[in-house]
């Protein structure tokens, strides 16, 4: 067995890098905290052109029905570019829980979802501009209103309270929308965690202290040896818990993606030094999204249990 991604899903990734590598992502996140989702919504179309919204949906909803290993993919590299936006609710959740028409304009990228989760998942996310808003409550769809604007780490992670109404009926597959919800979530905090050790090691490659690059010196190397390690170690989690979907693997997944990532923002920061504080270097987006996902759908403790029972 040839457990490695297809040529094809290597040049899915390659895709999405370049065209996220030729927009702005970083501005489009900061407008979409400030209450400004126009320049995250082109983005979204632009994601939907190339087919990802619609990668989960099934083909008779004119989606791609494709794989979970192909989520991960798509997910580690939204992750990798921080990009804004309920898409974790949108693409990985949403078509697990409805057999229904509505998933046809959620493939063309016509239709945003916000799904609260209860309990791992209490608060909805960009349920503003959401067109769809759906709570899961012991197997059952609930639709629901957003309450007031919270508070959150990362300040383009938009929550709000659930003020359930309807009662919509049972989720198609609650269980399985749940897992792939984790798994796409473990796989934002791979790209993040890639995107915080590339550049810092290019930071330690030109900043020179001493009359050197700081990355020659052997404790910045140490520093971002064990990232670098952290990260290869925690990939084969992440895709295998694709290949198998199975809860255990998906918590080991997003434990080990979690600590990773959590690794390469600490030594980001340490790395970058006073720059890396200030709210206008591209670092900041990255600290505070992983810090939020790290316990986003489901703590790291509720997985580790997961993983321990």
């Amino acid at each position: 067995m040839r457990f490695a991604l297809s040529a094809e899903q290597e040049q899915f990734s390659r895709s999405l890098h370049d065209l996220l590598s030729g927009v702005d992502t970083d501005s489009a996140t900061r407008s979409w905290a400030s209450g400004d989702p126009g320049p995250g919504l082109k983005i979204w179309r632009r994601l939907a052109e190339l087919g990802v919204t619609a990668l989960a949906v099934p083909e008779k909803y004119d989606g791609l029905g494709a794989t979970p290993v192909d989520l991960a993919v798509g997910f580690e590299r939204l992750g990798y570019h921080c990009v804004p936006g309920p898409w974790t609710d949108t693409v990985a959740v949403l078509p697990s829980l409805l057999d229904d028409e509505l998933l046809t304009s959620v493939a063309s990228g016509e239709t945003l979802a916000s799904v609260a989760f209860a309990p791992q998942v209490p608060y909805a996310l960009d349920s503003d501009v959401a067109d769809a808003r759906l709570a899961v409550e012991n197997g059952r769809l609930r639709a629901f209103t957003p309450g007031s604007l919270l508070s959150s780490m990362d300040g383009s992670r938009r929550l709000f309270p659930p003020v359930t109404g309807d009662d919509l009926g049972t989720a198609l597959d609650a269980e399985r929308a749940f897992e792939l919800g984790c798994l796409a979530t473990a796989a934002q905090l791979l790209g993040a965690g890639r995107w915080l050790l590339d550049t810092s090691v290019a930071y330690a490659a030109q900043r020179k202290q001493y009359g050197r690059e700081i990355g020659g010196y052997q404790a910045i190397k140490y520093l971002l040896a064990d990232v670098a390690t952290g990260l290869a170690l925690a990939e084969p989690l992440l895709f295998g818990a694709a290949v198998t979907l199975d809860r255990r693997d998906v918590s080991a997944a997003k434990v080990a993606c979690g600590d990773a990532a959590h690794l390469a923002a600490r030594t980001g920061l340490q790395v970058h030094g006073a720059i890396g504080y200030t709210a206008e270097h591209a670092l900041g987006l990255r600290l505070t999204r992983v810090r939020a996902l790290v316990g986003a759908w489901g703590t790291p403790r509720f997985h580790r249990e997961r993983v321990l029972s």
